[in-house]
């Protein structure tokens, strides 16, 4: 998955590499972790868009 155009939040400490980036592709969305970039989970958006949905709804513990 070369040639992605990685983003990380603006919230995210430009110093360190303890951050989640995403990248859009052509069947989806791509995930890793900033520490690990080898390392890529591909999603499709829809699967992920009801995955953080889901997660917006749970009460905190």
């Amino acid at each position: 998955m070369s040639g992605l155009n990685w983003v990380k939040s603006s919230f995210s400490d430009e110093g360190g590499n303890n951050c989640v980036e995403v990248a859009a592709t052509e069947d989806g969305t791509a995930l890793r972790e900033s520490d690990e970039p080898g390392r890529i989970l591909a999603v499709r958006t829809e699967s992920l868009s009801a995955l953080l949905a889901a997660v917006k709804q749970t009460p905190s513990p």
